[in-house]
């Protein structure tokens, strides 16, 4: 039996808590309380080709052209055929998908007959499973707490990661900030990072307040490789009002078209889908709309689906409109892009191993290259799932190399950092300067304006502001050194593909001495000192 730590509370942490729980000594951290993760936010549902009228090479097909040619066969392989078999386990554990007579009809049972499906943007059949009509995340979140809280499995609540502690080149444990204000360490023989992404480096954004990057950064100064940090996607359509709260892409599925302020269909001028072409695609035609009309935001039109179907379908959303005054059953809502999900990450193989011995990654935390330069909707819980899975199987088995795709990956230049700041750290300021420069449109020019801004800004201690700094100045870096347009990322300067084969971009570990057990107490007094 092995010691595990797992870092984060989502679907991939729960998960992996789960499954390694069966032969391990398994210890779950979270920042938060155990059910508060990006996951209980997800609307839309959890991709899988579990219908006899699909297969997994159609749903892998699809997330290949999604991704603008930056795939991984093998990654893309694992999540489309791993997938039917990871849908049948959250049956098992109780999870209420809805069937094709209603939502919160499901009984948890381990068929798969009478599931209701729903078609979401770029998927060329209805493979989308839901729960409580709009509610899938929080319905998953669900059946895996339980199953957790009756595993045995220590859980420590409210723990920040300040770091992954490493010992003869391997990780070795994780050091935390306790909500008491102290700090701890945890040995292990495996660290599971599943802290999500850092979608709250911009300052619109639809991710919940924990969604700061942490287990990235930490990665990172251990010395674990990041890829494709310049590829975020941003979701075409959230509420246009303080909190960004998202509208699903299955509201679109069902029917619902985007106006400009002429009330005209724009989109269908944009792609041959129109507002079910990829979301790379749709976030840029509403961000040239926005333009063209002064910045004012476009609208989302639902009114011929009805009120009835409306909230049947999409309680969640439903209850949000109201609550915001508005009324989406007679008038279309005023939308905007916003940052979603993190395509890029720790950098790992199809088991979750990265590129430091001992320590895995699963969910938007990683990146196994499976999104490519933009993610196919309703995959990113499957990820979650999959990953987490395959990295409780690799516990124990030799560390092999990175894969090929990691190896072959161009490097991108670290950021230059000021050795005398000038600017005082603001999370506001950081995050408006990542909306406009690396946000829906970007160019060499404000790139280079924000990466100098980056570097004259001051390092704040230890803590979730020094996470998103320092991963502000890594995803400008990376967004800089792709001279291109290609899936989420696109540069006005060089708004196509460029030539030849697509390259991902590789951000080499903080140093070639990652964090050891004897640093604890050096950095045990700076967080003590932010305290």
């Amino acid at each position: 039996m092995s010691r595990v730590v797992v870092v984060g509370s989502g679907i991939a942490g729960l998960t992996a808590a789960l499954e390694a729980s069966r032969l391990h000594a398994v210890t779950l951290v979270t920042k938060a309380a155990l059910t508060e993760a990006n996951t209980r936010y997800a609307q839309g549902g959890i991709a899988a080709a579990v219908f006899p009228d699909d297969s997994a090479e159609a749903h892998a097909a699809d997330t290949e052209r999604a991704g603008a040619g930056l795939t991984v066969p093998e990654a893309v392989a694992a999540l489309c055929g791993d997938g039917p078999d990871r849908i049948r386990d959250l049956l098992a554990l109780g999870t209420r998908f809805d069937t094709v007579d209603g939502p919160g009809a499901g009984d948890g049972g381990d068929g798969i007959d009478g599931l209701a499906r729903g078609l979401e943007a770029a998927h060329s059949a209805p493979r989308v499973l839901h729960a409580g009509g709009d509610a899938t995340g929080a319905e998953i979140e669900r059946a895996l707490v339980e199953a957790v809280r009756a595993s045995g499995v220590r859980v420590v609540e409210r723990a920040f990661l300040l770091d992954v502690l490493v010992t003869d080149g391997a990780a070795a444990g994780v050091r935390l900030l306790l909500a008491d204000g102290s700090t701890t360490s945890l040995a292990a023989d495996a660290v599971i990072l599943a802290t999500g992404g850092f979608g709250r480096l911009w300052s619109r954004t639809t991710n919940p307040e924990v969604a700061t990057g942490d287990g990235i950064a930490a990665a990172w100064r251990a010395g674990a490789a990041l890829a494709d940090l310049e590829f975020t996607q941003f979701h075409p359509t959230a509420l246009a009002l303080p909190g960004s709260f998202l509208v699903s892409e299955a509201v679109r599925g069902e029917g619902a078209v985007l106006r400009n302020a002429h009330g005209e269909r724009f989109m269908l001028d944009v792609h041959p889908d129109a507002e079910l072409a990829p979301r790379d695609v749709v976030a840029r035609g509403i961000a040239v709309e926005m333009a063209a009309q002064g910045g004012a935001p476009v609208v989302l039109d639902a009114t011929a689906l009805g009120r009835d179907f409306l909230s049947r379908r999409f309680p969640t959303i439903d209850a949000a409109s109201r609550a915001a005054g508005l009324d989406w059953a007679t008038e279309p809502v005023p939308v905007t892009p916003a940052a979603h999900y993190a395509m890029g990450g720790v950098a790992t193989d199809t088991s979750g191993r990265s590129t430091l011995p001992g320590l895995f990654a699963a969910g938007e935390v990683a990146c196994t290259g499976v999104h490519g330069a933009n993610r196919l909707a309703s995959n990113s819980l499957l990820e979650g799932l999959v990953f987490a899975h395959r990295a409780v199987a690799a516990l124990g088995e030799e560390w092999p190399p990175p894969p090929a795709w990691i190896t072959a990956a161009r490097p991108a230049d670290l950021p230059i950092v000021d050795a005398h700041p000038s600017l005082a750290f603001d999370r506001s300021r950081l995050g408006a300067l990542m909306w406009e420069a690396a946000g829906v449109h970007r160019s060499g020019t404000g790139l280079r304006a924000a990466a100098a801004e980056l570097a004259a800004t001051a390092m704040p201690l230890p803590g979730e502001d020094a996470n998103l700094l320092q991963l502000a100045r890594l995803v400008v870096a990376a967004a800089l050194a792709r001279e291109e347009s290609r899936g989420a990322h696109f540069r006005a300067d060089h708004p196509l593909p460029a030539p030849g084969t697509a390259q991902h971009t590789l951000i080499a570990g903080a140093s070639s001495t990652p964090l050891s057990t004897a640093d604890t107490a050096l950095r045990t007094a700076e967080v003590t000192a932010a305290c």
